[in-house]
């Protein structure tokens, strides 16, 4: 469903064949019609396997640019589909012989190594013990290549996904039937904070690689607050949930900010707070939604030392932040002014270190990555094993470095 809502928003086939074709991956063959899901027309995407590898149902879905939905589209229990084992080093050395471009090859990568680190967790097992069935079987390659392949020809560099859709129930699969989450969809949801909607829907409609992808593209969790559509994709599934099952993908150009989204530095100057005081309103600011609180010492009027609060805050926030200045400090008065920011995109990963597990803000633009460990995650681990905060963090830049 996502290879077909990227085909929907101009993706470009000759350079989708020519990709699929450079992998030298035997047994499959695809095609791409259009088609309609109760009454919704759209892209139909079909991956089948020949008959030495069985049938092969279509049976991923991943959020695009922003998508409404992320469906199973099995109409068969996984376990009555045969799938060649793989690990990730034999799911690598496919990709690797692809001519895929430098974003795409690294996108595919990166998808498969979040699926592999859940389900390793989900198992209990080391990640280079992890065997993928559905994920490693020829058409989830196939799937997941296609996706990387029409992004980078996109030129999608930023991704909104806001939350996505689960089914209930249980589903079957090679370790027999499981709760709607499986554990490895929970694994990557709990992992970098999406959400999770539960439908009225029965089975499996958030698969671990659908959610990888998801994970893997994101950039952003919430829609611009005004912008302008410039394409419509829609990807069509097969299952038949009784209503539309469609993913819908677009292409926004986000337009000039508005007011809700000025930000504004909020200041005021005390002399007679107490330092607990300055603590407990720094708190509450944040808990009300300011960006950034420091404290700048100063001498006031009559030389005596003072503090001036300063506050970075949105402006859909500017009130709340001035009703706690008042409240929690001394002054009688604040001053804000309008300003302008520019921020790099920023994301969570979980690192694994050998002491344990550390949480790492990856921040990026214009080709610049930088890696911050988040301090609570890093104090509370060396307070746990005995370990010096420097040393813990600068082992996750590390590993992160290492395989990005």
């Amino acid at each position: 469903m996502t290879v077909a809502a990227l085909l929907g928003l101009g993706g470009n086939r000759d350079k989708l064949a020519a990709a699929l074709k450079s992998l030298s991956l035997e047994g499959f063959s695809y095609t791409v019609q259009e088609g309609n899901s109760y009454g919704i027309a759209g892209i139909d995407f079909d991956v089948r396997l020949t008959s030495e590898h069985g049938h092969a149902d279509h049976h991923h879905a991943h959020e695009g640019a922003h998508g409404h939905g992320h469906h199973h589209d099995s109409d068969s229990p996984h376990h009555h589909v045969p799938h060649e084992h793989r690990n990730l080093s034999d799911v690598f050395t496919v990709i690797d012989r692809g001519t895929l471009g430098a974003r795409a090859r690294e996108l595919a990568k990166r998808t498969f190594t979040l699926v592999a680190e859940a389900e390793a967790e989900a198992h209990g097992k080391p990640i280079d013990q992890v065997h993928f069935h559905e994920v490693g079987a020829i058409d989830s390659i196939v799937d997941i290549v296609s996706a990387a392949v029409l992004i980078e020809d996109l030129g999608v560099t930023e991704c909104v996904v806001t939350g996505l859709t689960e089914g209930q129930g249980t589903v079957l699969c090679q370790h027999g039937e499981l709760p709607v989450p499986v554990p490895a969809v929970l694994n990557v949801a709990r992992r970098f904070g999406i959400p999770l909607r539960t439908s009225s829907d029965k089975g499996e409609k958030v698969t671990p690689t659908g959610i990888a992808l998801a994970a893997a593209l994101r950039t952003r969790s919430e829609l611009p607050n005004t912008y302008t559509v410039e394409r419509v994709g829609i990807g069509l599934g097969k299952r038949d949930f009784g209503h539309a099952n469609v993913l819908r993908a677009m292409l926004l150009r986000e337009e000039a900010k508005t007011p809700q989204d000025r930000m504004f530095v909020v200041e005021c100057n005390v002399d007679d707070s107490t330092g607990e005081e300055l603590g407990f309103a720094m708190d509450a600011l944040f808990k009300v939604g300011a960006k950034d609180v420091h404290y700048i010492p100063c001498l006031m009027k009559k030389n005596r030392p003072g503090q001036i609060i300063k506050v970075i805050v949105a402006e859909r926030e500017l009130s709340a932040v001035e009703e706690t200045l008042f409240r929690c400090t001394s002054t009688i008065g604040v001053r804000r002014y309008p300003v302008e920011r520019s921020c790099m995109a920023r994301s969570t990963v979980e690192v694994a270190l050998p002491q344990g597990t550390v949480l790492v803000k990856r921040c990026e633009r214009d080709g610049v990555v930088r890696f911050y460990p988040e301090y609570e995650s890093v104090r509370e681990l060396a307070l746990a094993t005995g370990e010096d905060i420097r040393t813990l963090s600068a082992n996750a830049v590390a590993a992160l470095v290492r395989h990005p």
